[in-house]
Protein backbone atom coordinates (compact mmCIF):
# COMPACT_ATOMS: atom_id res chain seq x y z
CA UNK A 1 0.00 0.00 0.00
CA UNK A 2 1.25 3.45 -0.86
CA UNK A 3 2.58 5.43 2.08
CA UNK A 4 0.49 8.52 2.71
CA UNK A 5 0.27 11.32 5.19
CA UNK A 6 -2.91 11.85 7.15
CA UNK A 7 -4.70 15.07 6.36
CA UNK A 8 -3.84 16.71 9.68
CA UNK A 9 -0.12 16.25 9.11
CA UNK A 10 0.80 18.42 6.13
CA UNK A 11 -2.11 20.85 6.19
CA UNK A 12 -3.56 22.54 9.26
CA UNK A 13 -7.24 23.46 9.33
CA UNK A 14 -10.21 22.12 7.42
CA UNK A 15 -10.00 24.05 4.12
CA UNK A 16 -7.49 24.02 1.28
CA UNK A 17 -6.11 27.56 1.33
CA UNK A 18 -5.34 27.38 -2.39
CA UNK A 19 -8.55 25.95 -3.88
CA UNK A 20 -10.86 27.21 -1.12
CA UNK A 21 -12.48 23.76 -0.94
CA UNK A 22 -13.26 22.20 2.43
CA UNK A 23 -11.43 18.95 3.10
CA UNK A 24 -13.34 15.67 3.30
CA UNK A 25 -12.07 14.40 6.63
CA UNK A 26 -12.12 11.04 8.35
CA UNK A 27 -11.48 8.55 5.56
CA UNK A 28 -9.38 7.55 2.56
CA UNK A 29 -10.70 6.38 -0.79
CA UNK A 30 -8.56 3.49 -2.00
CA UNK A 31 -10.31 2.69 -5.29
CA UNK A 32 -12.84 4.20 -7.69
CA UNK A 33 -14.87 2.18 -10.17
CA UNK A 34 -16.66 4.50 -12.58
CA UNK A 35 -19.36 2.81 -14.70
CA UNK A 36 -20.38 5.61 -17.01
CA UNK A 37 -22.54 6.06 -20.08
CA UNK A 38 -21.84 9.12 -22.24
CA UNK A 39 -23.84 10.41 -25.17
CA UNK A 40 -21.80 12.87 -27.17
CA UNK A 41 -24.42 14.95 -28.99
CA UNK A 42 -26.47 15.97 -25.95
CA UNK A 43 -23.37 15.90 -23.67
CA UNK A 44 -25.16 13.54 -21.31
CA UNK A 45 -23.33 11.54 -18.65
CA UNK A 46 -25.02 8.88 -16.50
CA UNK A 47 -23.54 6.21 -14.30
CA UNK A 48 -22.53 4.79 -10.97
CA UNK A 49 -19.37 5.51 -9.02
CA UNK A 50 -18.41 2.73 -6.62
CA UNK A 51 -15.90 3.93 -4.03
CA UNK A 52 -13.86 1.62 -1.80
CA UNK A 53 -13.01 3.39 1.47
CA UNK A 54 -11.52 2.96 4.90
CA UNK A 55 -12.07 5.40 7.75
CA UNK A 56 -9.47 6.39 10.32
CA UNK A 57 -12.03 7.86 12.76
CA UNK A 58 -15.56 6.75 13.66
CA UNK A 59 -17.79 8.02 10.86
CA UNK A 60 -21.43 9.05 11.25
CA UNK A 61 -21.31 11.61 8.44
CA UNK A 62 -18.96 12.21 5.52
CA UNK A 63 -18.67 14.46 2.50
CA UNK A 64 -17.52 14.08 -1.10
CA UNK A 65 -16.85 16.63 -3.82
CA UNK A 66 -19.39 16.67 -6.68
CA UNK A 67 -20.49 19.54 -8.91
CA UNK A 68 -24.12 20.61 -8.64
CA UNK A 69 -24.56 20.30 -12.41
CA UNK A 70 -24.83 16.54 -11.75
CA UNK A 71 -27.85 15.07 -9.96
CA UNK A 72 -27.45 12.33 -7.36
CA UNK A 73 -30.18 9.73 -7.69
CA UNK A 74 -29.16 7.12 -5.14
CA UNK A 75 -26.44 6.45 -2.57
CA UNK A 76 -26.06 3.10 -0.88
CA UNK A 77 -23.44 1.59 1.38
CA UNK A 78 -21.95 -1.84 0.72
CA UNK A 79 -20.33 -3.33 3.78
CA UNK A 80 -20.37 -6.18 6.26
CA UNK A 81 -23.75 -7.93 6.02
CA UNK A 82 -23.40 -9.09 9.62
CA UNK A 83 -23.46 -5.48 10.77
CA UNK A 84 -25.64 -3.63 8.25
CA UNK A 85 -25.38 0.14 8.15
CA UNK A 86 -27.45 2.11 5.68
CA UNK A 87 -27.43 5.59 4.26
CA UNK A 88 -29.89 7.60 6.31
CA UNK A 89 -29.91 10.80 4.26
CA UNK A 90 -27.96 12.76 1.67
CA UNK A 91 -27.62 16.43 0.86
CA UNK A 92 -26.02 17.76 -2.32
CA UNK A 93 -25.28 21.46 -2.09
CA UNK A 94 -22.55 23.91 -3.11
CA UNK A 95 -20.32 21.24 -4.64
CA UNK A 96 -20.50 18.90 -1.65
CA UNK A 97 -22.36 15.62 -1.30
CA UNK A 98 -23.00 15.06 2.42
CA UNK A 99 -23.88 11.51 3.46
CA UNK A 100 -25.29 10.63 6.89
CA UNK A 101 -25.34 6.99 8.01
CA UNK A 102 -27.95 5.25 10.14
CA UNK A 103 -25.30 4.61 12.76
CA UNK A 104 -21.63 5.32 13.28
CA UNK A 105 -19.18 3.34 11.21
CA UNK A 106 -16.41 2.18 13.58
CA UNK A 107 -12.88 3.40 12.92
CA UNK A 108 -10.69 1.27 10.66
CA UNK A 109 -13.62 -0.19 8.76
CA UNK A 110 -13.57 -1.02 5.08
CA UNK A 111 -16.70 -0.39 3.05
CA UNK A 112 -18.00 0.69 -0.33
CA UNK A 113 -20.33 3.44 -1.44
CA UNK A 114 -22.28 3.18 -4.70
CA UNK A 115 -23.43 6.56 -5.99
CA UNK A 116 -25.75 6.71 -8.99
CA UNK A 117 -25.87 10.08 -10.68
CA UNK A 118 -26.15 11.89 -14.01
CA UNK A 119 -26.55 15.11 -15.90
CA UNK A 120 -24.79 17.36 -18.39
CA UNK A 121 -21.22 17.74 -17.14
CA UNK A 122 -19.76 21.23 -17.35
CA UNK A 123 -16.41 22.73 -16.40
CA UNK A 124 -16.14 24.16 -12.91
CA UNK A 125 -15.54 27.89 -12.72
CA UNK A 126 -12.39 28.63 -10.78
CA UNK A 127 -9.85 31.43 -10.29
CA UNK A 128 -7.78 29.67 -12.98
CA UNK A 129 -10.55 29.51 -15.56
CA UNK A 130 -13.03 26.73 -16.31
CA UNK A 131 -11.62 23.31 -15.44
CA UNK A 132 -12.83 19.72 -15.58
CA UNK A 133 -15.17 18.15 -18.14
CA UNK A 134 -15.24 20.14 -21.36
CA UNK A 135 -17.49 19.50 -24.33
CA UNK A 136 -15.62 19.73 -27.64
CA UNK A 137 -16.95 20.34 -31.13
CA UNK A 138 -16.87 16.57 -31.69
CA UNK A 139 -16.34 14.81 -28.38
CA UNK A 140 -15.14 15.71 -24.89
CA UNK A 141 -12.03 16.07 -22.79
CA UNK A 142 -11.22 16.33 -19.11
CA UNK A 143 -8.48 18.57 -17.68
CA UNK A 144 -9.00 19.04 -13.95
CA UNK A 145 -5.94 20.67 -12.37
CA UNK A 146 -6.24 21.69 -9.60
CA UNK A 147 -9.85 21.00 -8.51
CA UNK A 148 -12.00 20.08 -11.52
CA UNK A 149 -12.51 16.34 -10.96
CA UNK A 150 -15.93 16.85 -9.28
CA UNK A 151 -17.21 18.08 -12.65
CA UNK A 152 -17.68 14.43 -13.66
CA UNK A 153 -17.50 12.08 -10.66
CA UNK A 154 -17.88 12.13 -6.85
CA UNK A 155 -14.44 12.16 -5.27
CA UNK A 156 -12.11 13.39 -2.57
CA UNK A 157 -10.54 16.09 -4.72
CA UNK A 158 -7.27 16.93 -3.04
CA UNK A 159 -3.79 16.19 -4.38
CA UNK A 160 -2.48 14.07 -1.50
CA UNK A 161 -5.30 11.51 -1.67
CA UNK A 162 -4.34 8.94 -4.29
CA UNK A 163 -6.39 5.93 -5.36
CA UNK A 164 -6.52 3.32 -8.11
CA UNK A 165 -9.27 3.38 -10.75
CA UNK A 166 -11.40 1.24 -13.02
CA UNK A 167 -13.04 3.21 -15.83
CA UNK A 168 -15.88 1.43 -17.63
CA UNK A 169 -17.22 3.96 -20.11
CA UNK A 170 -19.73 3.52 -22.93
CA UNK A 171 -19.96 5.92 -25.86
CA UNK A 172 -21.54 6.11 -29.30
CA UNK A 173 -19.72 4.64 -32.27
CA UNK A 174 -17.46 5.73 -33.96
CA UNK A 175 -16.12 7.59 -30.92
CA UNK A 176 -13.11 6.22 -29.11
CA UNK A 177 -12.75 6.51 -25.32
CA UNK A 178 -9.24 7.06 -23.98
CA UNK A 179 -8.47 7.36 -20.29
CA UNK A 180 -5.80 6.53 -17.72
CA UNK A 181 -4.53 3.03 -17.27
CA UNK A 182 -4.37 -0.12 -19.36
CA UNK A 183 -7.19 -1.07 -21.69
CA UNK A 184 -8.68 -4.32 -20.36
CA UNK A 185 -11.33 -4.92 -22.99
CA UNK A 186 -13.80 -3.32 -25.37
CA UNK A 187 -17.35 -4.59 -25.77
CA UNK A 188 -19.42 -3.55 -28.76
CA UNK A 189 -23.20 -3.64 -28.57
CA UNK A 190 -25.32 -2.17 -31.33
CA UNK A 191 -24.31 1.42 -31.98
CA UNK A 192 -22.22 1.74 -28.83
CA UNK A 193 -18.92 0.46 -27.44
CA UNK A 194 -17.88 0.04 -23.80
CA UNK A 195 -14.23 0.65 -22.93
CA UNK A 196 -12.73 -0.74 -19.72
CA UNK A 197 -9.44 0.72 -18.46
CA UNK A 198 -7.65 -0.06 -15.20
CA UNK A 199 -4.86 1.84 -13.45
CA UNK A 200 -2.16 -0.12 -11.66
CA UNK A 201 -0.78 2.76 -9.62
CA UNK A 202 -2.64 5.22 -7.39
CA UNK A 203 -3.22 8.73 -8.71
CA UNK A 204 -4.72 12.00 -7.54
CA UNK A 205 -8.25 12.78 -8.69
CA UNK A 206 -7.18 15.83 -10.71
CA UNK A 207 -5.07 13.54 -12.91
CA UNK A 208 -8.01 11.30 -13.86
CA UNK A 209 -9.08 12.07 -17.42
CA UNK A 210 -11.42 11.02 -20.20
CA UNK A 211 -10.79 11.84 -23.86
CA UNK A 212 -13.59 11.09 -26.32
CA UNK A 213 -13.33 11.71 -30.06
CA UNK A 214 -13.04 10.21 -33.51
CA UNK A 215 -9.41 9.32 -33.05
CA UNK A 216 -7.11 7.02 -34.93
CA UNK A 217 -4.39 5.09 -33.10
CA UNK A 218 -0.71 5.52 -33.95
CA UNK A 219 1.79 3.18 -32.28
CA UNK A 220 5.07 5.04 -31.73
CA UNK A 221 6.73 2.14 -29.91
CA UNK A 222 5.31 -1.30 -29.17
CA UNK A 223 8.13 -2.87 -27.13
CA UNK A 224 9.75 -1.77 -23.88
CA UNK A 225 7.58 1.05 -22.61
CA UNK A 226 4.79 1.25 -25.22
CA UNK A 227 4.10 4.74 -26.57
CA UNK A 228 0.84 5.43 -28.41
CA UNK A 229 -0.87 8.43 -29.87
CA UNK A 230 -4.53 9.08 -30.63
CA UNK A 231 -5.29 11.83 -33.09
CA UNK A 232 -7.55 12.93 -35.95
CA UNK A 233 -6.51 11.05 -39.09
CA UNK A 234 -6.07 14.34 -40.94
CA UNK A 235 -3.36 15.46 -38.48
CA UNK A 236 -1.12 12.42 -38.84
CA UNK A 237 1.60 13.93 -41.07
CA UNK A 238 2.00 17.03 -38.90
CA UNK A 239 1.96 14.94 -35.73
CA UNK A 240 4.59 12.50 -37.00
CA UNK A 241 6.90 15.45 -37.71
CA UNK A 242 6.33 17.44 -34.52
CA UNK A 243 6.34 14.43 -32.17
CA UNK A 244 9.08 12.50 -33.97
CA UNK A 245 11.31 12.59 -30.88
CA UNK A 246 8.65 11.48 -28.38
CA UNK A 247 10.14 8.01 -27.85
CA UNK A 248 13.69 9.36 -27.64
CA UNK A 249 12.54 11.90 -25.05
CA UNK A 250 11.18 9.11 -22.89
CA UNK A 251 14.50 7.28 -23.12
CA UNK A 252 16.48 10.42 -22.26
CA UNK A 253 14.33 11.18 -19.21
CA UNK A 254 14.55 7.56 -18.10
CA UNK A 255 18.33 7.90 -18.19
CA UNK A 256 18.24 11.16 -16.21
CA UNK A 257 15.43 10.55 -13.71
CA UNK A 258 15.13 6.77 -13.38
CA UNK A 259 12.67 4.23 -14.78
CA UNK A 260 9.51 5.54 -16.43
CA UNK A 261 6.91 5.16 -13.67
CA UNK A 262 3.95 3.75 -15.64
CA UNK A 263 3.27 0.81 -17.92
CA UNK A 264 2.83 2.92 -21.05
CA UNK A 265 2.62 6.50 -22.28
CA UNK A 266 -0.20 7.96 -24.32
CA UNK A 267 -0.49 11.23 -26.23
CA UNK A 268 -3.87 12.56 -27.33
CA UNK A 269 -4.14 15.27 -29.98
CA UNK A 270 -7.63 16.77 -29.89
CA UNK A 271 -9.46 18.08 -32.94
CA UNK A 272 -9.95 21.41 -31.16
CA UNK A 273 -7.15 23.87 -30.39
CA UNK A 274 -6.05 24.10 -26.76
CA UNK A 275 -4.43 27.10 -25.12
CA UNK A 276 -1.92 24.89 -23.30
CA UNK A 277 -1.16 21.15 -23.24
CA UNK A 278 -2.38 19.21 -20.21
CA UNK A 279 -0.93 16.34 -18.25
CA UNK A 280 -2.76 13.38 -16.77
CA UNK A 281 -1.47 10.17 -15.27
CA UNK A 282 0.43 8.24 -18.00
CA UNK A 283 -1.19 10.49 -20.60
CA UNK A 284 -0.79 13.98 -22.07
CA UNK A 285 -3.28 16.03 -24.07
CA UNK A 286 -2.37 18.46 -26.83
CA UNK A 287 -4.52 20.58 -29.10
CA UNK A 288 -4.56 20.43 -32.89
CA UNK A 289 -2.64 23.73 -32.78
CA UNK A 290 0.33 21.95 -31.17
CA UNK A 291 1.00 19.90 -34.33
CA UNK A 292 1.71 22.37 -37.12
CA UNK A 293 4.57 20.62 -38.90
CA UNK A 294 7.11 23.14 -37.58
CA UNK A 295 8.11 21.64 -34.19
CA UNK A 296 7.11 24.92 -32.58
CA UNK A 297 6.03 23.26 -29.36
CA UNK A 298 8.82 20.70 -28.85
CA UNK A 299 9.62 22.10 -25.41
CA UNK A 300 6.01 21.45 -24.32
CA UNK A 301 6.18 17.89 -25.60
CA UNK A 302 9.14 17.41 -23.26
CA UNK A 303 7.45 19.35 -20.43
CA UNK A 304 4.31 17.20 -20.39
CA UNK A 305 6.26 13.94 -20.61
CA UNK A 306 8.43 14.90 -17.63
CA UNK A 307 5.33 15.40 -15.51
CA UNK A 308 4.92 11.63 -15.51
CA UNK A 309 7.81 11.64 -13.02
CA UNK A 310 7.29 15.06 -11.42
CA UNK A 311 3.65 15.52 -10.48
CA UNK A 312 2.06 12.26 -11.55
CA UNK A 313 4.23 9.64 -9.85
CA UNK A 314 5.63 12.11 -7.30
CA UNK A 315 2.41 13.80 -6.23
CA UNK A 316 2.11 16.95 -4.16
CA UNK A 317 1.10 16.90 -0.53
CA UNK A 318 -0.28 20.42 -0.91
CA UNK A 319 -0.60 22.99 -3.72
CA UNK A 320 1.82 25.55 -2.31
CA UNK A 321 4.60 23.13 -3.33
CA UNK A 322 3.63 23.29 -7.01
CA UNK A 323 7.17 24.37 -7.89
CA UNK A 324 8.21 20.76 -7.26
CA UNK A 325 6.09 19.82 -10.29
CA UNK A 326 6.60 22.78 -12.55
CA UNK A 327 10.19 23.66 -11.71
CA UNK A 328 11.39 20.16 -12.60
CA UNK A 329 9.14 19.96 -15.69
CA UNK A 330 10.46 23.29 -16.96
CA UNK A 331 14.04 22.23 -16.27
CA UNK A 332 13.36 18.98 -18.16
CA UNK A 333 12.69 21.09 -21.26
CA UNK A 334 16.21 22.52 -20.97
CA UNK A 335 17.69 19.10 -20.28
CA UNK A 336 16.05 17.75 -23.44
CA UNK A 337 17.62 20.43 -25.62
CA UNK A 338 20.94 19.90 -23.84
CA UNK A 339 20.82 16.22 -24.83
CA UNK A 340 19.28 16.60 -28.28
CA UNK A 341 20.87 19.81 -29.55
CA UNK A 342 23.92 20.26 -27.32
CA UNK A 343 22.61 23.52 -25.82
CA UNK A 344 23.67 23.60 -22.14
CA UNK A 345 20.79 24.08 -19.72
CA UNK A 346 22.64 27.10 -18.40
CA UNK A 347 21.81 28.97 -21.63
CA UNK A 348 18.00 29.00 -21.30
CA UNK A 349 18.42 29.29 -17.52
CA UNK A 350 20.35 32.54 -17.93
CA UNK A 351 17.94 33.85 -20.56
CA UNK A 352 14.97 33.34 -18.26
CA UNK A 353 16.91 34.62 -15.27
CA UNK A 354 17.42 37.92 -17.10
CA UNK A 355 13.68 38.07 -17.81
CA UNK A 356 12.85 37.36 -14.15
CA UNK A 357 15.22 40.13 -13.12
CA UNK A 358 12.97 42.63 -14.91
CA UNK A 359 9.72 41.36 -13.32
CA UNK A 360 8.22 42.19 -9.90
CA UNK A 361 9.96 40.50 -6.95
CA UNK A 362 6.79 39.77 -4.97
CA UNK A 363 6.59 35.98 -5.24
CA UNK A 364 7.73 33.36 -2.73
CA UNK A 365 8.54 30.15 -4.56
CA UNK A 366 7.79 28.09 -1.43
CA UNK A 367 4.29 29.55 -1.15
CA UNK A 368 3.27 31.64 -4.19
CA UNK A 369 -0.42 31.83 -3.23
CA UNK A 370 -3.40 30.65 -5.28
CA UNK A 371 -3.38 33.66 -7.59
CA UNK A 372 0.21 33.00 -8.65
CA UNK A 373 0.40 29.20 -8.49
CA UNK A 374 0.42 28.98 -12.31
CA UNK A 375 2.44 32.16 -12.80
CA UNK A 376 5.32 31.62 -15.23
CA UNK A 377 7.66 33.00 -12.56
CA UNK A 378 6.95 29.87 -10.47
CA UNK A 379 7.92 27.68 -13.41
CA UNK A 380 11.05 29.55 -14.37
CA UNK A 381 12.32 30.42 -10.89
CA UNK A 382 11.70 26.81 -9.89
CA UNK A 383 13.67 25.57 -12.91
CA UNK A 384 16.57 27.94 -12.27
CA UNK A 385 16.64 26.78 -8.64
CA UNK A 386 16.90 23.17 -9.87
CA UNK A 387 19.77 24.33 -12.08
CA UNK A 388 21.36 26.00 -9.04
CA UNK A 389 21.24 22.68 -7.18
CA UNK A 390 22.90 20.96 -10.14
CA UNK A 391 25.56 23.66 -10.32
CA UNK A 392 26.27 23.36 -6.59
CA UNK A 393 26.59 19.58 -6.54
CA UNK A 394 27.95 18.73 -9.97
CA UNK A 395 26.27 16.41 -12.44
CA UNK A 396 27.13 13.04 -10.89
CA UNK A 397 25.94 13.86 -7.39
CA UNK A 398 22.95 15.91 -8.60
CA UNK A 399 21.45 13.31 -10.94
CA UNK A 400 22.11 10.53 -8.42
CA UNK A 401 20.15 12.60 -5.88
CA UNK A 402 17.32 13.20 -8.36
CA UNK A 403 17.02 9.48 -9.01
CA UNK A 404 16.98 8.83 -5.25
CA UNK A 405 14.26 11.44 -4.77
CA UNK A 406 12.18 10.04 -7.65
CA UNK A 407 12.49 6.44 -6.43
CA UNK A 408 11.73 7.32 -2.82
CA UNK A 409 8.50 9.15 -3.66
CA UNK A 410 7.26 6.92 -6.47
CA UNK A 411 3.45 6.78 -6.66
CA UNK A 412 3.14 8.60 -3.36
CA UNK A 413 3.30 12.24 -2.27
CA UNK A 414 6.34 14.40 -1.68
CA UNK A 415 7.20 17.64 0.06
CA UNK A 416 10.27 19.88 -0.30
CA UNK A 417 11.91 18.16 2.67
CA UNK A 418 12.04 14.94 0.62
CA UNK A 419 14.00 16.67 -2.12
CA UNK A 420 16.24 18.42 0.39
CA UNK A 421 17.02 15.12 2.11
CA UNK A 422 18.16 13.66 -1.21
CA UNK A 423 20.26 16.75 -1.96
CA UNK A 424 21.78 16.73 1.54
CA UNK A 425 22.97 13.18 0.98
CA UNK A 426 24.47 14.32 -2.33
CA UNK A 427 26.35 17.09 -0.51
CA UNK A 428 28.19 14.47 1.51
CA UNK A 429 29.09 12.61 -1.69
CA UNK A 430 30.21 15.74 -3.50
CA UNK A 431 32.07 17.24 -0.55
CA UNK A 432 29.83 20.32 -0.51
CA UNK A 433 29.19 21.97 2.87
CA UNK A 434 25.58 21.57 4.02
CA UNK A 435 25.58 25.28 4.85
CA UNK A 436 25.89 26.08 1.14
CA UNK A 437 22.82 23.96 0.35
CA UNK A 438 20.90 25.60 3.21
CA UNK A 439 21.79 29.06 1.91
CA UNK A 440 20.75 28.17 -1.62
CA UNK A 441 17.54 26.60 -0.38
CA UNK A 442 16.50 29.60 1.72
CA UNK A 443 17.35 32.30 -0.79
CA UNK A 444 15.57 30.68 -3.74
CA UNK A 445 12.51 29.38 -1.86
CA UNK A 446 11.89 31.72 1.05
CA UNK A 447 12.96 35.17 -0.14
CA UNK A 448 11.35 37.48 -2.65
CA UNK A 449 14.61 38.84 -4.03
CA UNK A 450 16.21 37.06 -6.97
CA UNK A 451 19.47 35.42 -5.86
CA UNK A 452 22.58 35.67 -8.04
CA UNK A 453 22.58 33.48 -11.13
CA UNK A 454 24.15 30.10 -10.29
CA UNK A 455 27.65 29.90 -11.69
CA UNK A 456 29.84 26.78 -11.55
CA UNK A 457 32.50 26.66 -8.87
CA UNK A 458 35.92 27.61 -10.24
Amino acid sequence: MTARRLRSTPIPGTRDSYTGVDFNLGYHIRHYRLDLDYRVTPNRLDGTATLTLDNYVPLKRMTLDLANTLTVRKVRIIGNAAHPIRVQKTRHHNGKLAITFSEEIPADSEFQLAITYGGSPRPIKSPWGEIGWEELSNGALVASQPCGAPSWFPCDDTPDEKATYDFVISADNPYRVITNGTLQQTTRGGSRTTWHYRTHNPMASYLATVQIGEYTELVLRADGTPVRAYLPASARAYFEHDFADQVRMLDVFTELFGPYPFRSYTVVLTEDPLEIPLEASALSIFGRNHATGEKTWERLVAHELSHQWFGNSLGLAQWNDIWLNEGFACYAEWLWFEKSQGTPAAVPAKRHYDILAQLPKDLLLADPGPEAMFDDRVYKRGAIFVHALRTLLGDDAFFTAVKRYVAGGAHSVVEPIDLKTAMTSACHTAGVPIAELDHLWNTWLHHHELPPFPEPHP
